[in-house]
């Protein structure tokens, strides 16, 4: 079974950064995409960013330009770098690994963007 960890979360003022990161507890084979998702208190979750196997990315529109996403396969791990935060950016950010046979989600980073 695939363990994903988050890191990188933490309280921030307006206007920072961070970068968030998704590591696996192992090589994944036959990985079509690999995904952000968040969750504000009291929404529900929302899609963020994706980068595919073969390295389009696509992204949320109220965070395009803001954020990206990036992989570094020798550390099975998938990176959101988040710039420019906003306080509306404040939730739970979730990594999700697509497979052709499966869907593994992480337990979540809390980011909190406040003065």
């Amino acid at each position: 079974q695939v363990q994903l960890v988050e890191s990188g979360g933490g309280l921030v003022q307006p206007g920072g950064s961070l970068r968030l990161s998704c590591a696996a507890s192992r090589s994944i084979r036959s990985v079509t995409g690999r995904a952000w998702y968040r969750q504000a208190p009291g929404k529900q979750r929302e899609f963020v960013g994706a980068l595919t196997s073969g390295g389009t990315t696509n992204y949320a529109d109220s965070v395009k330009g803001r954020f990206s996403i990036s992989r570094d396969n020798a550390k099975n791990t998938v990176y959101l770098q988040m710039n420019s935060l906003k306080p509306e950016d404040t939730a739970v950010y979730y990594c999700k690994i697509t497979t052709i046979l499966s869907v593994y989600w992480g337990q979540g980073t809390q980011v909190t963007v406040s003065s």
